[in-house]
């Protein structure tokens, strides 16, 4: 009787614990960033709303973005931003706040975006590739060796597209795929420029692997995903051994960022430039995107947030900042079509966030670089 009873209450135990990791409450939370622009304003505004939201709600003056979503991806000026707030400092927690990230991008935005000098036959503006990766290299340096971060130095699972001139495609630099094999494994400030390789402001990036084996001219993943939450649903809901929970979108939770529209008038006088191709592409993947996860999650709208401002360029100014939290949000609308909301976008994210903290912390592992020095019994003590 006695073995049964002691039987019964390690089995009662196990019970307990299995179903507190399967509660259904419990949703895989993305967080999506688009391209488009040089200043990202849209974006770093939310990030950072979103940063301070976080906070207060918790309580917690030191708590990150990273500790409230499992993945993270971006494009473009959007994917600069993913990779600051995911880079790990050494300990596996991030090496930059989302203020951090913001501050980067705009005080090192001359850096980042200089102007090349006008030439006799250039007619458009083109900026210094060199600059670009002086700036880049020097902010994804680790800090205690001085080498340079990869996709695999990240705190939480990393997305950022490109499109691959050699191949003709689509190519997504994943840390899941850094962990698998050093051949997808680049270093992270080459990842950012990748994706950041617009055809009309710069010439098509090369970059290799870690180790020399996979090879990749980029150029702008904009091209064809300027919005990447498609990527990010997509990788989560087939990548069972990262997501094991993960069966529909019913188990997501999605808060996606936009960066503004390129422009309201792309083509003057019905004359294209390609530059302004480029913003018509980039505009009409993301609103496509956007429409097609409207219906999705048209059973659980809660579950997927779109934040975007309409009523800024590409170039906003920081003075413009509460400006976009202050604008009425927009939702996509099953089937077609959208509606302008009652509730700013301000208050869209403070409302997410709610959801973020009921779902408490995420608990996937930190970088794989740290897997091997965890003590898996650690928390069990």
């Amino acid at each position: 009787m006695e073995l049964s009873k002691v039987t019964l209450e390690i089995f009662s135990k196990l019970e307990q614990k299995w179903l507190s990791h399967c509660e259904t409450t419990k949703k895989t939370r993305i967080l999506s960033i688009d391209g488009g622009g040089t200043t990202g304003i849209v974006a770093g505004t939310a990030l950072i709303r979103l940063q301070d939201q976080i906070r207060l709600q918790t309580g917690d003056p030191h708590a990150q973005i990273v500790d409230f979503f499992d993945i993270i991806v971006g494009t473009g000026i959007g994917a600069l931003l993913a990779a600051l707030i995911t880079a790990d400092d050494g300990s596996g927690r991030p090496l930059y706040t989302a203020t951090d990230a913001v501050d980067i991008i705009t005080q090192r935005n001359s850096e980042l975006y200089k102007p090349k000098p006008a030439g006799i036959f250039r007619r458009h503006r083109r900026f210094s590739a060199r600059s670009m990766d002086s700036a880049l290299k020097e902010v994804f340096q680790k800090k205690e060796d001085g080498g340079m971060l990869t996709l695999k130095d990240t705190c939480k699972p990393l997305l950022i597209p490109c499109f691959d001139l050699k191949s003709s495609a689509p190519f997504v630099f994943s840390r899941a795929d850094a962990s698998e094999s050093p051949s997808f494994n680049f270093e992270l400030w080459k990842v950012c420029r990748a994706t950041t390789a617009t055809p009309s402001l710069f010439k098509p990036f090369e970059l290799t692997s870690v180790d020399g084996k996979t090879s990749c001219t980029a150029v702008d993943g904009g091209l064809v995903m300027n919005n990447p939450t498609a990527a990010a649903v997509t990788h989560v809901l087939h990548n069972k051994r990262d997501f094991p929970s993960v069966n529909s979108v019913e188990d997501l939770l999605v808060l996606s960022l936009g960066n503004g529209p390129s422009g309201r008038d792309p083509c003057p006088d019905g004359k294209c430039s390609t530059s302004s191709v480029v913003n018509i592409v980039l505009d009409g993947v993301s609103e496509t995107i956007d429409q097609m996860l409207g219906n999705a999650f048209c059973w659980n709208r809660m579950d997927y947030i779109r934040i975007q401002a309409f009523g800024l360029g590409s170039e906003g100014t920081t003075e413009e900042e509460e400006d976009v939290l202050k604008e009425r949000g927009v939702e996509s609308l099953p089937f077609g079509g959208k509606r302008l909301l009652t509730v700013t976008n301000g208050q869209r994210i403070d409302s997410f966030v709610q959801s973020l903290i009921a779902s408490g912390k995420t608990s996937l592992p930190p970088s794989p670089c740290k897997e091997s020095t965890v003590n898996p019994l650690a928390d069990g003590r």
